[in-house]
């Protein structure tokens, strides 16, 4: 008798090395690529000034690697703030190699990795500044140059603000509706429509908790793509007002929706038609035209007529709305930097760049290996590897080793037949168009990193070094993974742990307002908002950590069933708020509601060994 067959299901942190991101090409961001590193290398050749334009590609590459979709307002902070950071690792990197002896440079690459790790815990733009500040650190004081500091940290503020340029000034090909400087904030304000359209068509089924979680994810983007600087001196520029009205409106529209999901009872099919007119309405910039109303049988169905009609008129009339996000103080960005997941984000990150340059400062004095010229790839690469946000490290170092040899055995043989220096800037130039599309994949986007990097290197009068740069990296893999699996003090899965009480100190405040009974709007949004941010941080860091080898994975079990209970309390607490709104005060029903829901959170915690904030009782 035969047996049957057994799909192969590959363990998860095998499963995420093979797994890439989809989505559509942004050919505008692919045309930015092609005008940065190449250009800005063939000018600094034309001028005799090749050095400074290498570390200036090499910033503008960096740059592309942060170029991701989204609106040019938002790119000021995600280009800007990792560029700053890079131009004074440069500086401080280049003093450093000049002035101090390996051990001192070995102490200060450690203190410099402490502290970009533990500003890296703040978020996404931090992290890339943190990145950039080590990375360009380590080239500052491995890099041979005869320019002073301060040149080429300028060199590469230069190259970075190059690509900042062309994404503020550039338009987006084929956005022919209204301005195209805001295309980015349109696209992000009218996926928030489609993803409460598409919330609503889920209601009733399985696929309602996936569709709130891609609403979160919706509004978050569209937030952080209003909430950079003005394009415009003056704030009463019709088309950012219109923008943010469009946003704000929206907000009672998805707290609707996530009402009616939390329900479980599925909705008319022409209950999401008016979602999707005003998603076109934003996209195509026009007027919204007559809404179909949903049947007002229900709290939550009156909520949402009243939403759209409130959102027709928002439309109309075009006056601007608060975000509604509560900024965080320079405290509270300092407690996430050193508290227990920064500080132990930070321990890792300065162990592995210090360890990476102590190893490459000694084979670059030993005399048995020999003239070891590219001694600061081995900690640059590092840096790269350690990153926690960067992805599973068994995934990182799989993909890092499989890009490098792949990009290295590439470059070789494009070495061998292009001519110099003008087949090799062709050759950064087609690197740096390519980058944008293989961001999707941490392996990819190595390949194509390192046939940039060995060009620029043949660019700068080095000889071809291809083999070095596959022993650098596989050197850096095993020192990371030696570090990265090292026992820290104190409680491991800090990060993960971070997030949830972060996470649940949101959804505290959350709650506690809408069971005060109270009538401010304005202020139950922006604790909404935040509390499903930090659940959507926290999931995504689970996330992450859970596709680690074992010893790593098993610090957070059992954080996924926490994270899963604060969302049905965040989904129950909305629903009381709309019911609020309808009738004026919580029904017994309601009240008992969320006591057991505190109470099934309470039990997850307890076997996740997480201490949760204390949530206010629904009595």
């Amino acid at each position: 008798m035969s047996r049957p067959a057994v799909a192969f299901r590959p363990p998860p942190w095998l499963a995420h090395a093979l797994r890439a991101q989809r989505g559509p090409v942004s050919w505008s961001a692919v045309t930015r690529g092609a005008l940065s590193a190449g250009p800005l290398l063939l000018i600094a050749v034309l001028l005799d000034r090749t050095a400074l334009g290498v570390l200036a590609a090499i910033a503008a590459m960096l740059a592309g690697i942060n170029d991701r979709p989204g609106s040019r307002r938002a790119s000021v902070k995600r280009l800007g703030v990792p560029a700053l950071a890079g131009a004074a690792g440069m500086l401080v990197g280049t003093y450093a190699g000049v002035h101090a002896d390996p051990v001192a440079l070995t102490v200060l690459f450690t203190g410099i990795g402490l502290l970009a790790g533990g500003v890296s815990a703040v978020g996404p733009v931090a992290s890339s500044a943190g990145t950039q500040l080590l990375v360009a650190s380590a080239v500052g004081a491995g890099m041979p140059a005869a320019e002073p500091g301060w040149a080429r940290a300028l060199a590469f503020v230069v190259g970075a603000g190059w690509l900042l340029g062309l994404r503020l000034l550039l338009p987006t090909p084929g956005a022919t509706v209204g301005d195209f400087r805001f295309d980015g904030e349109r696209a992000a304000v009218a996926a928030v429509y489609d993803a409460v359209a598409d919330l609503l068509d889920a209601a009733g089924t399985e696929e309602a908790v996936a569709r709130r979680v891609a609403l979160t994810a919706a509004l978050d983007h569209a937030q952080d793509a209003l909430a950079g600087p003005r394009l415009r001196r003056y704030a009463s520029s019709s088309t950012e007002r219109r923008l943010h009205a469009q946003y704000a409106a929206a907000l009672p529209l998805a707290e609707a929706a996530t009402a009616l999901a939390w329900a479980g009872e599925p909705v008319a099919g022409r209950t999401s038609e008016g979602p999707r007119r005003l998603a076109g309405a934003v996209r195509e910039n026009t007027h919204t035209g007559p809404l179909p109303a949903p049947h007002r049988s229900v709290p939550a169905l009156r909520a949402l007529d009243d939403a759209l009609l409130h959102a027709a008129d928002a439309f109309d009339r075009g006056s601007g709305g608060d975000l509604h996000t509560r900024r965080r103080s320079v405290r509270d960005l300092l407690r996430v930097a050193f508290g227990t997941g920064g500080r132990e984000y930070g321990l890792r990150v300065g162990l592995c760049f210090g360890a990476s340059a102590a190893v490459a400062q000694a084979l670059h004095h030993a005399r048995w290996y020999g003239q070891h010229t590219h001694w600061y790839w081995l900690p640059a690469t590092a840096v790269f590897l350690v990153k926690p946000d960067l992805g599973p490290l068994a995934s990182r170092v799989l993909s890092r080793a499989a890009g490098t040899v792949l990009g290295a055995l590439l470059f070789a043989g494009f070495a061998a037949v292009l001519p110099r220096p003008e087949g090799l800037i062709a050759l950064v130039t087609l690197c740096g168009a390519l980058i944008p599309v293989a961001t999707r994949h941490f392996a990819a986007q190595t390949t194509v990193v390192t046939v940039l990097v060995l060009a620029l290197v043949m660019v700068g009068g080095e000889p071809q070094a291809s083999v070095s740069r596959i022993g650098e990296t596989l050197l850096a893999c095993a020192i990371v993974l030696v570090v990265g699996h090292l026992p820290m003090p104190g409680q491991r899965g800090g990060g993960v742990r971070a997030r949830l009480a972060a996470a649940g100190e949101a959804t505290q405040a959350y709650l506690a307002q809408v069971l005060s009974e109270s009538d401010d709007r304005a202020t139950r949004w922006t604790l909404r908002r935040e509390a499903y941010r930090a659940l959507a941080e926290a999931r995504t860091a689970i996330a992450l950590t859970a596709a680690e080898l074992p010893p790593l994975a098993r610090h957070s079990e059992g954080a996924d069933e926490v994270v899963a209970s604060l969302e049905r309390l965040a989904d129950a607490t909305t629903a009381c708020a709309v019911h609020l709104d309808d009738s004026g005060h919580l029904s017994a029903h309601d009240r008992e509601q969320i006591a057991a829901l505190l109470a099934e959170l309470a039990k997850d915690g307890e076997r996740a060994r997480l201490r949760l904030p204390e949530l206010p009782l629904a009595g």
